[in-house]
C-alpha cells in the first residue's frame, strides 16, 4: 500500500527543486487567480521552518507588516508557488526559528552567511 501512495505522489513532485535553507531571506512568487486573469504576488520574509516530506513538505516565511508579525506557510511542491528567490543567507544553529516570534526590531536580524572563497595564496 505504501509503495502505491509513493508512486502516485511522484507525479506531483516538482522537477526542479527549490534551493533555500532555514534563515534565508526569500521572495516567494505566488500565482494568484483573479477571475480569468492570473498574476504573481510576492511575499518577502525569513524562512523560519520547513516540515514534512515528499508532496506534503511545507515551509513557513515570516515578515513584519506595520509592526505586526505575519507568517505564511507554503506547500513546497504546489504549482501555485512559481518561484522562491533567495535574497540573503543567514547563519543559524537551529532547524526552527520560532524564537524570532518573540523578538522586535533589530533583535530579529540574523548574521549573514558569507560564501566560502578559496584561500589567498601567500608568497614565500
Amino acid at each position: 500500500m505504501h509503495r502505491l501512495i509513493q508512486l502516485a505522489e511522484e507525479s506531483s513532485l516538482r522537477e526542479n527543486p527549490l534551493n533555500f535553507e532555514i534563515g534565508d531571506t526569500v521572495d516567494v512568487h505566488t500565482r494568484i487567480l483573479e477571475g480569468t486573469k492570473e498574476r504573481i504576488q510576492i511575499f518577502s520574509g525569513v524562512v523560519i521552518a520547513r516540515s514534512g516530506a515528499g508532496v506534503r513538505e511545507t515551509f513557513t516565511v515570516r515578515r513584519i507588516v506595520a509592526g505586526e508579525g505575519v507568517e505564511r506557510t507554503f506547500p513546497l511542491h504546489s504549482p501555485k508557488v512559481a518561484e522562491v528567490e533567495v535574497k540573503r543567507h543567514a547563519r543559524v544553529k537551529r532547524a526552527k526559528l520560532y524564537y524570532l516570534r518573540d523578538r522586535i526590531g533589530k533583535a530579529t536580524r540574523l548574521t549573514e552567511r558569507r560564501a566560502k572563497t578559496p584561500a589567498a595564496k601567500t608568497k614565500k
